[in-house]
């Protein structure tokens, strides 16, 4: 199991830079764990596809479903005060941190391609690339 965010999620559904990494990502462990925020992180990435008619309306539906697919179950919610903990030892989101706080909770990797992610916490979050080498 590991812990995705959203940088790895959306070039799995929406092709593009990282979509080769995100499926050899899925097919090595297809057990990923993301914060419950990671939907809401989805939603708002199709919507904005949808304003700039990049993808139709049954295209995000559809990506929404898969995407639903591929993190149900693995769902977890994370706890404010570490969340809060990780911004204080760090220049990252609060949004950010939900990662981190989940992987550290579970005891796995983060994969993620977010630059400070990877900068502020050297020891849970991990590239894709780095990740795949194992």
């Amino acid at each position: 199991m590991i812990v995705i965010d959203t940088n790895i999620l959306v070039p799995l559904l929406i092709p593009g830079p990282g979509t080769e990494d995100s499926e050899s990502l899925l097919g090595k462990d297809p057990d990923w764990a993301t914060p419950l925020l990671l939907r809401s992180e989805f939603r708002d990435v199709l919507a904005v596809q949808l304003k700039r008619k990049s993808i139709s309306l049954e295209d995000a539906f559809l990506a929404m479903a898969e995407a639903e697919m591929i993190i149900g179950g693995n769902e977890f919610e994370v706890k404010s005060e570490v969340v809060l903990e990780l911004c204080a030892q760090s220049r990252c989101s609060a949004y950010d941190c939900e990662y981190v706080a989940l992987a550290r909770a579970l005891r796995i990797p983060l994969i993620t391609r977010d630059k400070a992610l990877l900068a502020a916490f050297p020891n849970t979050a991990v590239r894709p690339e780095k990740f795949l080498r194992r």
